[in-house]
């Protein structure tokens, strides 16, 4: 018995149909870090698809409602998490903001785009939950202007373990609407791959950095 939930069969089943997600156990990808995967993501997809890029926004939405309440600010973390981050924003009515990765190099040399207030509440909005740490940049950019950021929501995490002790380290809490353990279940479901493929995708998962396919 499938024990997913319906917005992560739905998130799953979407990302895997528009090729955000690619998995290619015996033709691996390469990561800037220079890791072996399995997955490649790229959320900016759903852009381009009306439907879908609704349905993430409703429930990315939802999700910082039911999990945080009230809120006072979204912040996109840039560059990904920027288009998102301002649909959802425009969906509650809040004010926006985004993080840049480094500091405007000219002008007033920002860090932080848009008007913050300290002593909001916010929540930063990702699209893709790797090992955290860009994530958490921003997170401690916006803590350090005085913010009070509840914590973090994304489209998708690849659910490390790395991930899990960086956010719990840095005290936020992280939420998503999909994860790799759910999205695998998926793409057998859907025979995006095969059974005898889900082990290989789980060793990669268990220790991405010294993974390697077993072609």
């Amino acid at each position: 018995m499938n024990s997913l939930n319906e917005v992560e069969q739905k998130v799953a089943e979407s990302l895997l149909q528009i090729k955000a997600i690619k998995l290619q156990p015996k033709s691996p990808f390469t990561w800037a870090s220079g890791w072996k995967s399995p997955i490649y993501c790229d959320n900016r997809i759903t852009l381009s698809h009306p439907p879908i890029r609704t349905y993430i926004r409703q429930n990315l939405a939802q999700l910082i409602q039911d999990e945080f309440g009230t809120v006072d600010m979204i912040a996109g973390v840039a560059t990904a998490g920027i288009p998102q981050g301002v649909l959802v924003a425009q969906d509650l009515g809040l004010p926006f903001s985004y993080v840049r990765s480094n500091a405007k190099g000219h002008g007033r040399q920002n860090l932080i785009e848009g008007e913050v207030v300290s002593g909001q509440r916010v929540v930063v909005l990702e699209d893709l939950v790797s090992t955290g740490k860009s994530s958490l940049q921003a997170v401690k950019a916006l803590r350090d202007v005085g913010c009070n950021v509840v914590g973090l929501v994304s489209i998708f995490t690849y659910g490390l373990d790395e991930a899990a002790e960086n956010f719990a380290e840095a005290k936020c809490p992280m939420f998503s609407l999909c994860d790799y353990e759910a999205l695998i279940k998926v793409a057998v479901e859907k025979s995006y791959v095969l059974e005898s493929e889900v082990e290989m995708l789980e060793q990669w998962r268990k220790a991405p950095s010294s993974w390697s396919p077993k072609v």
